[in-house]
């Protein structure tokens, strides 16, 4: 699976639960990269640099594509924490 899968499938995600979507956009929020609005295409997305580390990190691969349940569990985990 790649990236565009991976964002339709979490798109899947986010229309069957409001949970869910909530959890994957304020994730996404913190993920973005700082002055994004300075950059084209002028969208708040994480810095390529930064997401190819956090994949070798969890997966072991610069270039790997992180399944969309490991994605809605860690939002989901990452927004339950105070």
């Amino acid at each position: 699976m790649g990236w565009p899968r991976l964002t339709l499938v979490l798109a899947a995600h986010a229309l069957r639960d409001p949970r869910t979507a909530s959890a994957l956009v304020r994730v996404a929020w913190r993920f973005r990269r700082r002055g994004w609005w300075y950059r084209f295409p002028f969208l708040p997305l994480p810095a390529r640099d930064y997401l190819r580390w956090r994949m070798h990190t969890a997966y072991g691969s610069y270039d790997a594509v992180p399944p969309a349940d490991d994605v809605v569990r860690f939002a989901r985990w990452a927004v339950s924490k105070p």
